[in-house]
């Protein structure tokens, strides 16, 4: 197959082409290539994709041109108030994703590339009031791009009819199966019209992707633009050998010596996030933590802060980044290594995109070099090892036991002697613990805007 130079060649419509050229590209990305035609002709699509190649727009384009080519335009016998009404709540097209920040982001490119056609869509996701959502289901919506948990919340609250959907999208499928939301998903699918198209995308096809995909796809067409469970050439890693308690001095050191100016720094856990950020704080270095905790306030703050350059370091959980699209990150670093490898490929997959280079930095302790060999051979090759810093001293003695020290999670409040507890087993801030909804993950569909980027 020839390869295919710029958008037109692509069958796409001039409403579509004018916006795409108004976000200043011209030429597809190998996954818009290959996805965008088999999406026109309305067969199911079966894609793999590594982060930052494109392939938002690789469904959006063509899922915009299918609805735009087969709506009827308002008629003097039907008025536009009138078709408005009738597809209120009913939307035609489901864009299902893990992440509140994915869902955002999505939409966002929904509305860039859909700017010149009279398409409508809207975000839903948990962490905020859900009323809004309910007056927006009011009016039309031919595009909705939501997260499971939220969406099965207003189809509770019949507040959301799926019976008019067309065309279905699976996001970040991997990432919803790492989740937990098999059971969402399938009681979504019995929501749905049998006859619709269904488009799978995900950054890796593991045994478990490839048997979701069985019972969804309808003989989908198949495609993927770099083996899998690898990472791009773009990005240059390395690692450095460290004890735990030199980690957050050797970070401090780098981003100042080397003069990073826009950092997005992972943890495993939440606790650790807003720790690390504490501690560069402390060295004088801006930094912000984003995780599933954080207000929608706070996420909206550090993201928007991150975004523009005045804070140069975000601190993040896996699940937090998954869907950041950060235009020309330069640099990633892993503070801890995941405990799942290829976690690893959608860490370093934030640098390196649109054919720009990054960098990758893991800090890795003893205890974390089992994980380190796992991830060199899920992406068959050695990473290479820093040499020792110049002008970094690390901590030893009394020194690297307050950073050890330092490092643990604050102990939970201790129940009063004698006392009773009745009632809900009370979180963190006092505040009583009904857990998540059965069947729901409670990190998803809770989030910030973003800004628009595109075309991902």
């Amino acid at each position: 197959m020839s390869q295919i130079t710029d958008f037109a060649a692509l069958g796409l419509a001039p409403e579509l082409l004018r916006a795409i050229a108004d976000a200043g590209y011209t030429q597809p990305t190998p996954i818009q290539a290959q996805a965008i035609p088999p999406v026109l002709a309305g067969v199911d699509l079966l894609a793999a994709a590594q982060t930052g190649t494109g392939k938002t727009a690789g469904f959006t384009l063509p899922i915009l041109q299918r609805l735009s080519s087969s709506s009827a335009p308002p008629t003097a016998a039907k008025p536009a108030a009138q078709t408005a009404s009738q597809s209120a709540g009913r939307p035609r097209c489901l864009i299902l994703t893990p992440t509140r920040e994915l869902a955002a982001q999505v939409e966002e490119s929904v509305r860039t590339y859909g700017k010149y056609l009279a398409m409508r869509s809207m975000v839903m996701f948990g962490g905020v009031g859900m009323q809004p959502q309910v007056d927006a289901l009011r009016r039309r919506v031919d595009i909705l791009v939501a997260t499971p948990g939220r969406l099965l919340d207003h189809v509770g609250q019949r507040t959301l009819d799926l019976s008019g959907v067309e065309i279905f999208v699976l996001d970040e499928a991997d990432r919803m199966l790492d989740m937990g939301f098999i059971r969402d998903i399938r009681r979504v699918l019995t929501l749905l019209p049998a006859k619709r198209q269904n488009l799978l995308f995900s950054a890796t096809f593991s045994q478990e992707i490839r048997t979701l995909a069985h019972g969804l796809l309808n003989a989908p067409r198949e495609v993927s633009v770099t083996p899998r469970n690898t990472t791009t050439e773009l990005v240059d890693q390395s690692v450095y050998l460290i004890d735990r308690a030199a980690k957050a001095g050797l970070l401090s050191h780098l981003i100042r010596t080397q003069h990073w100016k826009q950092v997005l720094v992972f943890t495993r856990t939440k606790h650790g996030a807003n720790r690390l950020a504490e501690r560069l704080e402390r060295d004088g270095i801006a930094a912000m933590a984003i995780h599933g905790n954080k207000s929608q306030t706070a996420r909206t703050r550090a993201l928007a802060g991150f975004k523009e350059g005045s804070v140069p370091v975000l601190v993040a959980t896996d699940i937090a980044a998954r869907g950041l699209d950060i235009d020309q990150l330069p640099q990633v670093v892993n503070f801890e290594l995941p405990n799942v490898p290829e976690d690893y490929v959608h860490r370093i997959g934030r640098t390196g995109r649109a054919g720009r280079p990054g960098a990758a930095v893991s800090l890795v302790e003893p205890e974390e070099l089992k994980l380190l060999v796992g991830i060199e051979r899920l992406i068959g090759k050695r990473i290479e090892r820093a040499a020792k810093v110049d002008g970094f001293v690390a901590p030893t003695g009394a020194a690297a036991a307050a950073e050890l020290r330092d490092d643990r999670p604050p102990l939970p409040p201790r129940r009063p002697a004698g006392g009773s507890r009745t009632g809900p087993r009370a979180g963190p801030n006092g505040a009583a613990n009904a857990g998540p909804r059965p069947g729901s993950h409670p990190a998803a569909g809770r989030g910030p805007r973003p800004a628009p980027r595109a075309p991902r």
